[in-house]
């Protein structure tokens, strides 16, 4: 059984950064997808970001319009987790964000649904204030 934990979330003010981890138990990520979701208040589950690698080698990675530029994804394969550093954050992107993983290289099909990932994290909270 694989398990996800998320951490780093936290309030900020605009412009702050922070950086999330998803550290996975249970399993090495070899050949994975590991996806960021958030989930604001009143709103649906949003895609954020996915990493795909296989056999150790980068696929690559994805990322949703609204954090391009903004928000990088990195994996530490030895710590078996996976980081999405947010930069220059914004109110809009307050919600609680969610680690997904699924074992293999998910199709760009359902990437970014959440149809596409097998285990899921606990979610952390950010709180970005102006």
């Amino acid at each position: 059984q694989v398990q996800l934990v998320e951490s780093g979330g936290g309030s900020v003010q605009v412009g702050d950064s922070l950086r999330l981890s998803c550290a996975a138990s249970g399993r090495t990520f070899s050949s994975w997808t590991v996806g960021w979701f958030r989930h604001a208040a009143g709103q649906e589950r949003e895609f954020v970001a996915a990493i795909r690698w296989s056999g150790g080698l980068a696929v690559g990675t994805s990322y949703a319009d609204s954090v391009k530029g903004r928000f990088v994804l990195s994996r530490d394969n030895a710590k078996n987790t996976v980081y999405l550093q947010m930069n220059s954050l914004k109110p809009e992107d307050t919600a609680v964000f969610y680690c997904a993983a699924s074992t293999g290289v998910v199709s760009s099909v359902v990437l970014t649904t959440g149809r596409g990932y097998t285990y899921w994290g606990q979610g952390t909270q950010v709180t970005v204030s102006s």
